[in-house]
């Protein structure tokens, strides 16, 4: 049975937040075709992880049977969120862009799972090759050749991090403009918002379904 670990970091409820939203479209077409699989599903902005100190930090570098007591407790989180990155048989992350970057829980997660020498900083991390889909979405439009274009440090960030560093096999799907529909001054992008919302909707849907054709072909 294949397991999914979905991360959800948007600070707004599903009714106003278009990367639960879209996150929910692939989640919805993947428990379809996954019915008795797994989702392991963290919300980090109703349940956020604590930011990664000294002593996680530490831990991460020294060998268990020398950790302190604090160390211990630190990295066993560590070990958790690990473990579940590396038990997954797929990635879903909502990383919608807060001041031209992702949410900070979802910075915390990141600096948690990292762990050099295993799931980073070898020539096969330990969640080398897992497809990862993110969510990202935003309010104005960053793509190549937009005045913004060199704000983008959601994809960038990410596909640096989760494909380069932690050899995940990472693809984004991009709702843009979110904004246009509530913010003064946009109202000409709203047709243009629409159609990108509905298109990343069909993109995260498709990307589910292609994942499951892909594990059930090699079963």
């Amino acid at each position: 049975m294949a397991t999914l670990l979905h991360l959800d970091s948007s600070l707004f409820p599903q009714e106003g937040s278009v990367s639960r939203a879209v996150a929910a479209s692939f989640r919805k077409a993947w428990e379809e075709q996954h019915p008795e699989g797994t989702v392991i599903h963290r919300d980090l902005a109703a349940d956020p992880l604590p930011h990664l100190d000294g002593t996680a930090a530490s831990a991460g570098f020294a060998a268990p049977d020398s950790h302190t007591p604090e160390q211990a407790e630190a990295y066993a989180l560590r070990d958790e969120l690990a473990r579940e990155l590396e038990e997954a048989d797929a990635v879903l992350i909502g990383a919608p862009m807060y001041n031209y970057t992702i949410p900070s829980t979802l910075k915390a997660w990141v600096d948690h799972v990292i762990l050099q020498g295993r799931t980073a900083g070898t020539d096969t991390p330990s969640g080398a090759g897992t497809p990862a889909v993110v969510v990202a979405s935003r309010g104005g439009g960053y793509g190549p050749g937009t005045p913004r274009e060199s704000f983008e440090f959601v994809q960038n960030y990410l596909g640096k991090v989760l494909g380069e560093i932690m050899g995940l096999d990472v693809e984004f799907v991009v709702p843009e403009l979110t904004l246009a529909p509530v913010t003064p001054g946009m109202e000409s992008l709203v047709d243009l918002a629409e159609t990108s919302r509905t298109k990343a909707h069909e993109a995260a849907e498709t990307h589910a379904k292609n994942l499951a054709a892909r594990f059930a072909a090699a079963v």
